[in-house]
């Protein structure tokens, strides 16, 4: 018995680092044949002796038992919106209350997902509980089908607690094959990428989750001092080394005019994509200010979110 947990636990590290090469690192290092080689015998020892299965184990990712319904669960730290800009003179006003609150600052630009916000609890480094974002302060625990989205570490690289957010997301191949499936079926097809993501984390049966090819990008934390970071680019480095998958298209912005430059470039970019975007967000960087400026009832005074024009009036900022 103590030779089949040593293999056991094998698995388990040779999958998480695989999965972690293709998912999230994008350079695998071994073929998919010999991955799912693997994955079978894990998945049969399991079958034969089920004591060695774990709550992280690599086979959570292909769903489980389906649910009867999703519980209701409060985040540890409530999960705001963003205030809106939808102009440069929108962003010039936000830059103003920025400098006459703090002085002058440094941005961090972010590009803004268009998919389900969640957030994602780890205790000792171990995946435990995910959340929609719901009304904010209570979200529905979702955390079976977010255990089948491949780039969400199960297990940390150090062994830390806390609550990261992050945005879930359909890219555009998975969800022009989902609706494709659908018309062959004669369902009604799913409107757009956002829609599709949505639905599939709200299906009570995490095999079908699992089945939709989701992905993610984690974008912050509630807790920046977990992470000893003085700076929203630092936390996100820091997150990277830890296993997350983050948006590799953030830039540092030196001044307002940096901000709009960015969102000039994205806006003619956007389709270049292989995921949906929105709009920009832009974060005031130092973390000390952010503390310092503090927030509104409903949202953080030291961010804004730029929403893009509707598809069909592009129109230069």
């Amino acid at each position: 018995m103590g030779e089949l947990q040593s293999r056991v636990q094998t698995l388990h590290r040779l999958l998480h680092q695989y999965n972690y090469e293709y998912h999230v690192q994008d350079n695998p290092s071994v073929p998919d044949s010999e991955y799912d080689q693997l994955l079978h015998e894990l998945i049969e020892i399991e079958q034969n002796h089920p004591e060695f299965k774990t709550a992280d184990s690599p086979t959570v990712r292909i769903g489980g038992q389906a649910q009867s319904s999703f519980e209701k669960k409060r985040h540890d730290t409530p999960m705001l919106s963003l205030s809106n800009a939808f102009s440069e003179e929108d962003l010039r006003r936000f830059d103003q209350r920025i400098r006459d609150a703090v002085g002058q600052v440094e941005y961090m630009c972010e590009l803004k997902i268009d998919g389900l916000a969640v957030s994602l609890k780890y205790v000792d480094g171990k995946f435990v509980q995910g959340l929609t974002r719901g009304d904010g302060t209570i979200g529905e625990d979702i955390t079976e089908n977010l255990k089948t989205i491949q780039a969400i570490p199960l297990t940390l690289k150090e062994s830390i607690s806390f609550e990261v957010r992050g945005e879930a997301y359909m890219p555009r191949q998975s969800f022009l094959k989902l609706n494709e499936q659908k018309e062959k079926n004669e369902e009604q097809p799913f409107a757009n990428p956002r829609n599709a993501a949505a639905g599939s984390l709200r299906q009570l049966d995490s095999k079908l989750a699992a089945s939709r090819k989701l992905d993610i990008f984690i974008y912050s934390i509630n807790d920046f001092t977990e992470l000893d970071a003085t700076s929203q680019s630092e936390a996100l480095d820091k997150l990277d080394q830890l296993g997350f998958k983050t948006n590799q298209e953030r830039s540092k912005a030196e001044s307002i005019n940096d901000v709009i430059d960015y969102i000039e470039y994205w806006t003619e970019k956007r389709e270049s994509l292989v995921y949906d975007i929105d709009g920009i967000v832009i974060k005031v960087n130092q973390i000390e200010l952010q503390e310092e400026m503090g927030f509104t009832q409903k949202s953080p005074r030291w961010a804004i979110a730029y929403k893009f024009p509707a598809e069909e009036v592009v129109s230069q900022l």
